[in-house]
């Protein structure tokens, strides 16, 4: 192996951290440093990382500069920090002490401007519009206002405009995102994140029909230049079904829809955006479009499916930030795989589209089923013994879960 010319500081130690430590290892060998607020199953007791330290109240802005700076320095390193973030908490403190951070660590993320926009639903649904995109009818909500809804059919869904505010503040009942049924379940749910302090925007928006494998992702890498590297496309097979944890996919078939991933290039592209991108889309079948919900301003805990597609989201950073080769032309991907970080008996069991159901099960007799967490680079006995545990919950976990009860 060749001498290493750089080490990964991955900031996290969830699912997401889990999985870029892995991409990291697998296409170079390296074993990523971790900084993080606690301990996490997903990458305790792992033989791929080289170090996990624990700062008390890292995602506080006064704590995380001088916590990462005063890191590099006990470093000594003489190669580069690649910095990653997995939350949109740590890529909005990255970007927002990017000054601060750079003569210490090189990473990959548009600017402070452009990120307000893509987190703010309030100005991304405007923009994802002027550049062509279509999104569902959606209606803001200013707490404190008078509730003035205009959404013309139930049920909604209700969801903050600014994530990281939202959850600063936590109150009984949180969830990440509402499914609501009527005007008075809309002003109740209000009413409760009002008093909880929020006092940002929310999103009131038509849902689209149709269970999980209706939502859509995509994953795009565009370079320090502004150009896109790589584009897929897949359809959730599955998503977590508790309801403060929706919007989190366990699953995913890879897909292919040329025109869809060029206007999600292009919409990029056209913003100036760089790094890693993680989009997610609901297909209407009432109009036949896919209609665009948000776009991560990072990679997402399901999109290490690009790397099981032979894209490494690694080795992106990698090229361009360590080596600086950049590809000249856009990549399309298309390379069929199944993702999942679940067990197989969950997607037999909970996959109720027919269709998708038979699929499911071809890729699994094909053998082109992968669960990165069972990384095989990864030897770890103990957590091997942890993986089997949280495969067992899992099926109280989709059992009890009341997401799905309710048909629309």
């Amino acid at each position: 192996m060749a001498q290493q010319d750089f080490i990964p500081v991955i900031i996290g130690t969830d699912l997401n951290a889990y999985h870029m430590a892995a991409s990291f290892h697998e296409a170079y060998g390296v074993k990523p440093h971790l900084l993080g607020k606690m301990q996490l199953g997903f990458t305790h007791y792992s033989t791929i990382i080289e170090r996990t330290t624990l700062v008390d109240r890292l995602d506080d802005a006064d704590v995380f500069g001088s916590a990462l700076t005063d890191y590099a320095d006990r470093l000594h390193a003489e190669v580069p920090l690649l910095l990653v973030g997995t939350s949109d908490h740590y890529v909005r403190l990255i970007i927002e002490h990017a000054e601060q951070l750079r003569s210490r660590y090189r990473f990959n993320y548009p600017s402070e401007d452009l990120l307000n926009q893509m987190q703010a639903k309030d100005s991304f649904y405007p923009l994802a519009q002027q550049h062509g995109l279509q999104i569902p009818e959606t209606h803001i909500h200013q707490v404190g206002e008078p509730i003035d809804l205009q959404i013309s059919r139930f049920p909604v869904i209700l969801k903050p405009s600014n994530g990281v505010e939202y959850y600063r503040r936590k109150f009984a009942g949180q969830e990440k995102v509402y499914r609501l049924y009527s005007h008075d379940e809309v002003a109740a749910v209000i009413a409760t994140i009002e008093a909880s302090g929020y006092r940002d925007t929310l999103i009131i928006q038509d849902f689209i029909p149709g269970d999980d494998t209706y939502i859509w992702d995509s994953v795009l890498y565009l370079n320090t230049a502004g150009q896109a590297e790589f584009v897929n496309f897949g359809q959730v097979v599955l998503q977590e079904h508790e309801a403060s944890a929706i919007g989190n996919y366990t699953a995913i078939v890879s897909r292919f829809d040329a025109e869809v991933m060029t206007q999600l290039k292009d919409f990029l592209e056209a913003t100036g955006y760089t790094g890693l991108a993680n989009v997610d889309l609901k297909y209407d079948s009432r109009d036949e479009a896919f209609k665009v919900l948000e776009v991560n301003v990072r990679q997402g805990r399901s999109s290490w499916y690009a790397t099981a597609q032979g894209h490494n989201l690694a080795g992106y950073l990698v090229e361009d930030l360590i080596h600086h080769n950049r590809r000249s032309q856009c990549a399309y991907v298309n390379e069929e795989i199944l993702f999942t970080v679940v067990p197989k008996y969950i997607l037999r069991h909970y996959v109720t589209n027919a269709g998708v159901q038979a699929e499911v099960r071809r890729l699994i007799s094909e053998k082109k089923v992968r669960n990165p967490l069972y990384y095989r680079g990864d030897r770890s006995l103990l957590r091997r013994a942890w993986l089997a545990v949280r495969g067992m919950r899992y099926r109280k976990k989709y059992a009890s879960a009341t997401w799905a009860e309710r048909a629309d």
